[in-house]
């Protein structure tokens, strides 16, 4: 039996007729699972990871962010007053933010199938 996976957008939009949602709702922590290999070994396909949105990022930090219209997981690297998203994975390329760019979050747990898997960032 194969698994069937939905791709489910990330928003910080709440849309609830007539309802007003309040602010703290978007700084609640949420899990998403990496998919693929571009930040293995450290994270592995299948993981979840537990992201932050309340969290600054800072350089070293392992981020979800919106950048060039999309958005991607990767460690956000600050040097010499230039900042850079890197892969893990060294096949992946290091890409410099030279433009906007938003932070959804930073991650803060890592969970996976066995418990020698889970390990906390801070």
């Amino acid at each position: 039996m194969s698994q069937k996976f939905k791709n489910i957008p990330i928003s910080t939009e709440h849309a609830i007729a007539d309802a007003e949602i309040s602010s703290c709702a978007d700084a609640e922590p949420y899990a998403l699972r990496v998919i693929g290999d571009s930040m293995a070994p450290e994270f592995v396909d299948g993981h979840i990871i537990i992201v932050d949105p309340a969290m600054p990022p800072h350089s070293g930090a392992y981020v979800v962010i919106d950048y060039a219209g999309e958005t991607t997981f990767r460690q956000y690297v600050v040097e010499n007053g230039r900042k850079y998203l890197k892969a893990l994975n060294p096949v992946f390329p290091e890409v410099e933010l030279v433009s906007s760019f938003t932070v959804r979050g930073v991650v803060v747990q890592r969970a996976g199938r066995r418990r020698k898997e889970h390990k906390h960032y801070y």
